[in-house]
């Protein structure tokens, strides 16, 4: 798939840079999202992005296309960590843990990809994050869903 990396309309803090490693000689030349808008939204018209908690992509992509074009960016996703988190709650041995006032199993992405045997990649890099998050929804699919569940089963 494509990856890009776009200028945010504010200068990058350095929180940001220390979690994501983009930094400010990466974006002066990056274009402003609004130059691959087209193109992204051409691809979302086809597709149903995958996303471990749309919590953080929704409002984000909503927020900068509002921004540029004064319209919603609304669509469909699949949220690997809802789905994890759905099947943590069923699992008895999380229950048995919030009865016991134990800590709950983490749901965050590399926690979620060890327990179906994935492999450890470098966190919050977007290109490297999008691969792992579509490893957890193959691994999450094969696990428990059967081979005909409509797609329509999974997004949010």
């Amino acid at each position: 798939g494509n990856y890009w990396v776009v200028r945010p309309h504010e200068g990058l803090v350095q929180q940001s840079v220390e979690i994501h490693g983009i930094t400010d000689t990466e974006i002066a030349s990056a274009p402003d999202l609004d130059a691959i808008l087209p193109e992204l939204l051409a691809m979302l018209e086809h597709a149903v992005p995958v996303v471990h908690f749309w919590g953080i992509e929704r409002p984000f992509l909503d927020a900068a296309v509002m921004a540029r074009r004064g319209e919603h960016c609304l669509f469909p996703l699949i949220d690997t960590m809802a789905i994890e988190a759905r099947f943590r709650q069923q699992d008895w041995r999380e229950r048995l843990r919030g009865w016991l006032g134990l800590s709950r199993m983490s749901i965050r992405l590399a926690a979620s990809r060890e327990r179906y045997g994935l492999p450890l990649y470098g966190q919050h890099h977007a290109k490297l994050d999008a691969l792992a998050t579509a490893e957890l929804f193959q691994a999450q699919v094969r696990h428990h869903f059967p081979p005909d569940t409509p797609v329509g089963e999974l997004w949010m």
